[in-house]
């Protein structure tokens, strides 16, 4: 047990704060100790003494910690100890998604005869882009959801066609996930500092995460007068939301700029004084010099590097940067005057409420929360944003009546350079929640490895007839054997049909082809889904009204329930053991190779800096999704697992009925397929992350110094090992044991169906 104590400080906030280690809340290291600051309501010295005497009276005696005693506790303690010590004391994963959902409910087939509608593409395909054609959103007045050419969405946008008052719902991430961010910012700061970069690297890295998610510039503003405008230079030709706004648009004053600047500026210097003492600190440690011959300095480099993190977090002037922040972050949402801010007890926002008759003030105020409009950088809760869920009459002019569609929008998947890529569970979870999954893919350069990633995981799924795909671009394509819009749609279909071919192998020639049957009706080529229907040329709005057209139509369709099965499979379960050994083996080799302790075709080793931060990613819970980056082993191990599966339950050794054709068995193995996905994703997740989370932690804050690169990667492989082992002919009880659970997913989800599973008399 560490020793606790509690101190006062000044902070942004008027009059005194008090801080101190919560000896039950984890920080984002999953060490217990969590370093916190809360305002005491109070400029009096002696009455900020008293209270910090109270804190230290509960840090000191153990009885108190336990939310059970806050009772108890309010008798004897002043309020503000009261909050900042037992407010949240208990709490665990929050959910985002419900507290929305709590207000506005998100409409569904069943109920209301809604279909749901999800995105899925790579960053830049014009998801958003076309998001805002089918809800009516005018990319030059209204610009929601915001566009770029970079990284935008980082949030979930779910939009609710509906007539009525326009409603929104905003959830935003925890402060303690917010605090993790900005540690990270900091700590990626403070190598920059360390690796000798200019001023202006150290504030790129310091205002903006390495993963892209998480913006500071947003929200504190930029170091220099000019920045942010980088799209507007010689090289741009296209605009954006961050170069096109309003007359009437709300911006930053100059004297608000100049205040930002400022204390960035305080804040630079702060973590290059931070930098230079841990350097100077792990030099006499470690007994290095960065002065030393060539050889022995870029040896003494990468040994301070591997240990730099470490000691850096172990500062005590490290947090306190990093409250400061948090307390300057926090102060943005008190600029926010329309509409109901909600709090948790803690005092950071939970979830903003705004309902309005005038769809121009709506649209207006939710900027705020989802703007990437840079003149307005230092003010914008873009980066703080889980969620937007809003509801109301966002029809578009082509189309007649009131479609019931509710559209989901995420982040794009990034360009991954190899389509055996497995795709972030925070999208493949969703595809059982939602009527239509929509792939929104650059027709100039149609069927890439991101897209094909997801028609590996939609089909392996048992999703496949939910798909459709959505082609932007297709205005652009040019070629002297491509004059007509027919001879266009053709070569891109083409592409599809040969991307599929490549996924043979991969799925089996019969799940290719049930995705390839009725398919060319369920792709649309748009043009210009940037711009106003009234921008482009008379044929070309046309041709983009008809095909939106369609596109609705297939959506409102999409609900309507398949027919009824009329024969059910029969299966050998001896095969699932077989899946699963496939499956594995496709999981550990990748990995092996990442962790540089085995090789894999195709795999190189991970940089040990990509790694670390995927283990505090895990060990401190700060990613439902347990990823980094493309360091995905919840998804992988899902992908394989699915993959191996769908191949075993492609091939049953019967059916209950004669002369069935392919496409009804396919559409039958496919409900199997989807209850299997389902149960994969939560076992994926106990088994490589529940069930080792201490291991997790172990790894990343006990493993320090010469050696901990190699030492972390055999510690995560260990949980691999465990988590998901290998059968074999000698079978551990690990082995017996994941083997068991996936027999018992398979098999439940095969008599769910009203399949039949064949077991021998020893089973």
């Amino acid at each position: 047990m560490g020793d606790y104590t509690a101190s006062k400080t000044r902070s942004n906030r008027p009059g005194w704060s008090i801080q101190f280690r919560h000896p039950l809340r984890n920080d984002s290291r999953g060490r217990a100790g969590l370093k916190m600051r809360r305002g005491l309501g109070t400029s009096d010295d002696m009455e900020a003494d008293a209270m910090v005497a109270q804190m230290n009276n509960i840090l000191s005696d153990t009885s108190w910690w336990n939310a059970s005693k806050r009772k108890e506790a309010e008798l004897l303690f002043s309020k503000p100890v009261i909050e900042a010590f037992y407010n949240e004391i208990q709490a665990g994963h929050d959910d985002p998604e419900a507290l929305r959902e709590s207000h506005i409910r998100l409409p569904n087939a069943e109920k209301d005869g809604y279909s749901r509608v999800l995105f899925v593409g790579t960053t830049g395909a014009g998801k958003t882009s076309l998001l805002r054609q089918l809800i009516g959103s005018d990319p030059d007045s209204d610009r929601f959801p915001s566009t770029a050419s970079a990284k935008t969405t980082i949030a979930d946008i779910e939009v609710i066609q509906a007539k009525g008052p326009f409603e929104a719902a905003v959830t935003f991430f925890t402060e303690f996930q917010t605090q993790a961010n900005i540690e990270e910012c900091v700590i990626e700061a403070a190598l920059a500092v360390f690796e000798k970069a200019p001023i202006e690297k150290v504030a790129e890295r310091f205002l903006n995460h390495r993963d892209q998610k998480f913006r500071l510039n947003y929200i504190l503003g930029n170091l220099r007068k000019d920045d942010g405008v980088g799209s507007q230079d010689e090289m741009s030709f296209d605009e954006d939301d961050t170069v096109r706004g309003l007359a009437d648009e709300t911006v930053l004053t100059e004297d608000e700029r100049a205040a930002n600047r400022v204390q960035l500026e305080k804040y630079l210097e702060h973590i290059a004084q931070l930098s230079q003492s841990i350097v100077a600190e792990l030099q006499a440690d470690l007994g290095v010099k960065l002065k030393a011959a060539r050889q022995d300095r870029e040896a003494a480099q990468q040994l301070i590097e591997e240990n730099f993190e470490s000691r850096l977090t172990q500062e005590e002037g490290f947090h306190e940067l990093v409250q400061d922040i948090l307390e300057d972050v926090r102060a943005r949402f008190d600029l926010v005057n329309v509409g109901d801010l909600q709090h948790r007890r803690s005092g950071w926002p939970e979830l903003w409420l705004f309902k309005s008759e005038d769809r121009e003030e709506f649209i207006r105020q939710i900027r705020w929360f989802s703007s990437n409009y840079w003149p307005q950088f230092g003010r914008l809760l873009t980066p703080l944003v889980d969620g937007i869920r809003v509801r109301g009459p966002l029809f578009a002019e082509f189309v007649e009546g009131a479609p019931k569609v509710a559209f989901i929008d995420g982040q794009g998947l990034g360009h991954t350079p190899d389509s055996s890529s497995s795709i972030t569970t925070h999208v493949t979870r969703r595809f059982s929640q939602v009527n239509v999954i929509l792939l929104v893919d650059n027709a100039q350069q149609p069927m890439q490895a991101a897209p094909l990633s997801v028609l590996r995981a939609v089909a392996s799924s048992g999703h496949h007839t939910k798909l459709a795909i959505a082609f932007t671009h297709f205005d652009l394509i040019r070629g002297q054997n491509l004059p007509t819009a027919s001879a266009k749609r053709s070569h891109v279909m083409a592409s599809v049909l040969n991307a599929l071919s490549s996924l043979r192998e991969a799925l089996g020639p019969s799940v290719v082809k049930a995705i390839e049957h009725g398919l060319d009706t369920r792709c649309f080529m748009l043009g210009g889904v940037d711009r106003q229907f009234g921008k482009l040329l008379p044929r070309a709005a046309e041709h983009m009204r008809g095909q939106l057209g369609q596109m609705v139509e297939f959506f409102e369709t999409a609900i309507l329930p398949p027919p009824p099965a009329r024969a059910c499979p029969s299966y050998d379960p001896t095969g699932i053991n077989f899946a699963v050994q496939e499956a594995v083996s496709k999981f550990q080799g990748p990995w092996l190779a990442r962790l540089g302790i085995g090789s894999y075709v195709g795999y190189g080793k991970e940089h040990w800096a990509r790694v670390k931060a995927l283990n505090r990613r895990i060990a401190g819970e700060l990613s439902p999704s347990y990823e980094y980056d493309t360091l995905r082993p919840v998804a992988d191990l899902i992908m394989q697992l699915r993959e191996s599966i769908s191949r075993f339950l492609n091939t049953p050794i019967g059916w209950t009925r004669e002369a069935i054709d392919e496409q009804e068995e396919q559409a039958i193995i496919a409900h199997i397929r989807q209850l299997v996905d389902v149960e994969l994703h939560n076992l994926a997740v106990k088994r490589l992350v529940e069930d080792h989370l201490n291991e997790w932690r172990n790894a990343y804050d006990k493993l320090r110094g010469p050696g901990s690169t190699d030492d972390r990667a055999v510690a995560i492989h260990g949980i691999y090992d465990v988590a998901a082992p290998l059968p074999g002919a000698v079978m551990s009880q690990a082995s017996a044991a994941f083997l068991a659970d996936i027999r018992r997913i398979v098999i439940s989800a095969i008599r769910a169906n009203g399949g039949d599973v064949r077991l021998n008399e020893a089973e």
